[in-house]
């Protein structure tokens, strides 16, 4: 299997099906992936955790993978979510990315960013324009 489709599968069973049993199928016993939460490695028990707690907060996940690159045993990805929020189901669309190392026919390493901002102000999670405001050098003032 070429590793842009062992990418795209993952999405595929994972993230969009749910099917968090599949995740030692793509996922290599002692991987632990970086990027996802800041400061903490996610391997195979986390991302189960991690799955179930976002398809609680959002509806159905399409994931798109306009971009991959594939070059010996790395595999890169551009990835698009779409979705909705499970609460009301407005639209909601997010971006990432995804660098990996593949070694028989699992990862083996993973890194990832995800703009989580975007997602979790459209989730009404944080304020509108949260990054803008943070750069301006304001803090953010919760209710």
């Amino acid at each position: 299997m070429a590793h842009a489709d062992l990418l795209r599968d993952w999405y595929a069973e994972v993230w969009e099906k749910g099917d968090t049993d599949a995740i030692d199928q793509y996922f290599a016993p002692d991987t632990m992936a970086e990027g996802i939460i800041p400061e903490m490695q996610v391997g195979a028990d986390e991302f189960r955790d991690l799955v179930m707690a976002f398809r609680h907060v959002l509806g159905e996940i399409h994931v798109e993978l306009p971009k991959v690159i594939e070059q010996d045993d790395w595999v890169s990805a551009i990835i698009k979510v779409k979705t909705t929020r499970a609460d009301n189901g407005a639209p909601l669309q997010a971006a990432g990315s995804v660098i990996a190392r593949v070694r028989d026919g699992r990862m083996v390493e993973a890194y990832n960013q995800f703009d989580f901002i975007s997602l979790f102000e459209q989730l009404g999670q944080f304020p509108e324009d949260t990054l803008p405001v943070c750069m301006t050098g304001q803090r953010l003032e919760w209710a």
